[in-house]
């Protein structure tokens, strides 16, 4: 029997589990195809698990630095939020040919290469957590410096968002020019990582941050004793009088 359509595309239907039902359970189904299933089954098999331990790794190390529950939190659903959106963009553009015909000449590509999301995965959640830290740790220094939680956010924006949006466009430069390779790897690799790195700088960090942290206020310098002691680190309380609302002045009639 041969498939009409190519093993490992969207139309493939279930021709490789057919063909590894009929042969004997001694024998092995081999080819590039049925190694690429395979490879695929394999990686994306345990990813699941590979994301939950960086989250959880990242959330207590996190906690431990900046002594605080809600920052770490924030920080890794908000570096989640940054490769979901690289993710949805490799697949409007690459596989559903948004603005290909403009970008690339042609209309779609038709898939995304396979190991593209881990990779993407690995070096856009790196990235953005650094950047994640380098913010939130001048924050908690300011407002660890008797400053209100805004006056805290306006600080600690002010004296690292240039740097770190700077930064951030000098990677999106590199991987443009990457991603203006011949390699169709490279250029959905080079792609996925630049615009993320691009979100995250001025979408994330510039806006998102900041107004998570000055939203939820008092709540973000809270680490209770108990989790404190698992951690091996003093326990955090807020300063309520510090995000008190100033009363206005009064100005003397007469």
């Amino acid at each position: 029997m041969i498939p009409q359509h190519e093993v490992g595309s969207s139309q493939r239907g279930t021709s490789l589990p057919d063909i590894r039902r009929t042969v004997p359970q001694d024998a092995l189904v081999g080819g590039e195809s049925a190694v690429n299933i395979d490879q695929v089954n394999s990686t994306y098999g345990a990813f699941p698990l590979l994301f939950g331990l960086v989250a959880i790794v990242t959330f207590l190390l996190l906690a431990r630095g900046l002594k605080s529950i809600l920052l770490p939190l924030k920080a890794v659903l908000l570096n989640a939020l940054s490769v979901a959106a690289s993710y949805g963009i490799l697949v409007l553009v690459f596989q559903h040919g948004f603005a290909m015909q403009a970008l690339r000449g042609t209309n779609t590509y038709g898939s995304i290469d396979r190991m593209a999301p881990v990779l993407i995965f690995g070096f856009l959640f790196g990235v953005s957590m650094d950047y994640e830290v380098f913010i939130l740790s001048r924050i908690r220094e300011e407002y660890d410096g008797a400053r209100s939680t805004n006056a805290a956010v306006v600080e600690g924006i002010g004296r690292t968002g240039r740097l770190v949006t700077s930064a951030a466009l000098i990677l999106f430069l590199a991987f443009a020019a990457l991603a203006s390779g011949p390699g169709t790897d490279l250029k959905v690799l080079a792609t996925g990582l630049g615009i993320g790195i691009l979100l995250d700088a001025t979408i994330v960090r510039s806006l998102l941050v900041p107004s998570l942290v000055s939203l939820f206020g008092r709540w973000n310098w809270y680490l209770p004793a108990g989790f404190a002691r698992v951690l091996r680190v003093p326990p955090s309380y807020p300063h309520p009088e510090r995000d008190e609302p100033l009363e206005p002045e009064r100005t003397p009639v007469g």
